[in-house]
């Protein structure tokens, strides 16, 4: 680790001020941030130690019933508030099935969002990767890819974004508010994580110096309440990061389908929304046939960056029991095994 500045600011405005400088990073929990620079994958020449500041670790309700959501307040709070998990059920299960009980009592809302891939190369110092060393090229491409994306990838970066959180979040239409030197301004979390096409180092919309104060999911997402999964499937039951993800959310009025939300993850460089199988949906009745479609269409683009063409037809079947369980409706208490695709239930399928 390489020696650094330490700086605790008073105020959101001192902390834009510090961190605009170059070689500044914001320092919330660290769950992320510290194992990177450890390791020599991240080395900022100061930290800018944001969880001290006053505003950022609380939830508010509107009168709409939409949420706002601080940027230090806690996973696991977040998670257990029991209005939010009645509201935004997709978004808790999401949440409990990330990391350990013990990191998710200490890692924050807007730490969260901003993680970085979980791609070796990346991390590993004395591989060759743009997106830590912008034209070094990408390792990746040739080595052990069988996790990497199947969209939206590029021949520059094949990574992928690791963040369970962020994508019913995608889904349910979030906002993310961010104070920088030019004022406040929102951006969708939908916008907010960007694809590499040719610079895969700029990992997201955020200009230097700009700080994620707060989450905002909008009362809109309430109607999906009652038909709301997250499905993760991953290669041990828990402590691991997806293989591929996939959060639904479904309006219904009567026996069919007013509307509905997807987004896929681990499947690209940010949570993948796939607005053309939600409009499949849209008007259709529930049914083994409306659901493989849908998820045929959210994967109608994907092809394999490496030795990863098995995603695919994964992320595929996965999507496709999401939706199947959506529509069954949200279960009145979590899971055992928050959003395995294997179900808890004696005697149902495990097949997706």
């Amino acid at each position: 680790m390489n020696r650094f500045d330490f700086i605790r600011p008073a105020s959101v405005a001192e902390a834009v001020a510090a961190a605009s400088e170059p070689g500044s990073a914001y320092l919330a929990a660290g769950t992320n941030l510290l194992d990177l620079m450890k390791i020599g994958a991240e080395r900022p020449d100061r930290l800018v130690d944001i969880t001290r500041l006053p505003g950022l670790g609380s939830i508010e309700w509107d009168a709409e019933g939409g949420v706002r959501i601080g940027a230090m307040v806690r996973n696991s709070d977040l998670a257990h508030d029991e209005r939010f998990a009645r509201t935004f059920p997709a978004v808790a299960e999401a949440l409990l099935s990330g990391a350990s009980a013990q990191l998710r009592n200490a890692a924050s809302v807007g730490g969260n969002l901003l993680q970085h891939t979980r791609c070796a190369y990346f991390q590993d110092t004395a591989s060759a990767c743009n997106r830590r060393v912008p034209g070094s090229g990408c390792d990746a491409r040739e080595g052990e890819n069988r996790l990497h994306a199947v969209l939206g990838w590029s021949e520059h970066c094949i990574a992928t974004h690791p963040s369970d959180f962020c994508v019913p979040l995608a889904a349910l239409d979030a906002v993310v508010e961010v104070e920088g030197p030019s004022g406040r301004r929102d951006v969708a979390v939908d916008d907010l994580h960007l694809l590499p096409g040719d610079t895969p180092q700029a990992r997201t919309a955020l200009a230097p110096g700009e700080l994620v104060v707060a989450l905002r999911i909008p009362a809109g997402a309430t109607a999906f309440a009652a038909h709301s999964r997250y499905l993760k499937l991953r290669e041990r039951t828990s402590y691991a990061f997806a293989v591929v993800s996939a959060a639904v959310a479904i309006e219904m009025r009567g026996d069919t389908i007013g509307g509905a939300r997807i987004a896929l993850g681990a499947v690209a460089a940010k949570p993948w929304r796939a607005r053309a199988a939600e409009a499949s949906l849209e008007g259709a009745r529930p049914s083994a046939q409306a659901f493989a479609e849908a998820a045929k269409i959210a994967l109608a683009d994907a092809r394999p960056s490496g030795d990863n063409a098995f995603k695919i037809e994964l992320a595929r079947r996965l999507v496709a029991r999401a939706i199947s369980l959506a529509s069954q409706g949200t279960p009145e208490d979590m899971p055992a095994l928050p959003a395995s695709p294997f179900s808890t239930i004696p005697g149902a399928t495990n097949v997706a």
